[in-house]
């Protein structure tokens, strides 16, 4: 029963940590769109404050939606190893989110891809964020349910 409440609590730990990593992503992307268009803290427009209010949940749909399989794959390598030190996490990050690049590039369609580099960096840059932000919540205590699930062998 330890071993499935163990499971259990990791598991929506994993989530709240996908959750996070989307969200900040998403955040980052918004504000290096808005710092590209002339946005500053110093001289604020309320409609671009307002707006992302609005648009870092939106956007954060859409991050979650396109990073969920290759961020499975790494959750999952990252738990079976027990990786928790944050360089991993971002370079994951960084991994999913060329992984995502090829996929819209591949797709065909020419309104979707990425085609400056100035953009893929951004994209890559916030996948690293989401990776870092996602080992802040979620990674650090990455295979802590094999301890638990596990029978002590030390008696």
């Amino acid at each position: 029963m330890r071993r499935i409440v163990a499971y259990l609590v990791r598991f929506a730990v994993i989530l709240v940590g996908y959750i996070v990593a989307s969200m900040t992503a998403s955040a980052f992307l918004n504000i290096l769109v808005l710092a590209h268009l002339g946005y500053t803290p110093a001289n604020p427009e309320p409609t671009a404050t307002a707006s992302l209010y609005f648009s870092v949940p939106f956007v954060a749909l859409f991050v979650a939606y396109f990073a969920f399989m290759p961020a499975a794959v790494v959750i999952l390598i990252a738990e079976v190893l027990g990786r928790r030190d944050w360089l991993f996490y971002a370079l994951g990050g960084a991994v999913i989110a060329v992984v995502f690049l090829g996929f819209v590039h591949n797709v065909g369609d020419t309104n979707f891809d990425v085609t400056e580099t100035n953009a893929r960096l951004a994209v890559i840059g916030a996948g690293m964020v989401g990776g870092i932000f996602y080992w802040l919540s979620a990674g650090r205590w990455a295979g802590s349910w094999r301890r638990e699930a596990l029978p002590d062998l030390e008696r």
